[in-house]
């Protein structure tokens, strides 16, 4: 049962980031794969929220998946 529900919650989790990386890379401007120019931004305003919120994304899939792992 509590492994059912950690799956559960680790599809949310993993759809939501799928979510956020795309808006990411819409907020961009370029395509998917970048430009050949390596200029570096600074991270502002959404764009920053959406970078952070994804780390926190990852830290908690990542979480959610070894204590998966180790109720079963």
């Amino acid at each position: 049962m509590q492994t059912d529900i950690l799956h559960l919650i680790q599809i949310l989790i993993s759809v939501v980031l799928v979510l956020v990386i795309l808006m990411q890379v819409r907020e961009l401007g370029s395509g998917l794969f970048g430009s050949a120019s390596t200029t570096f931004r600074v991270r502002r305003g959404v764009e920053k929220a959406l970078f952070q919120f994804t780390i926190i994304l990852v830290v908690v899939f990542i979480f959610v998946s070894i204590l998966s792992v180790r109720l079963t």
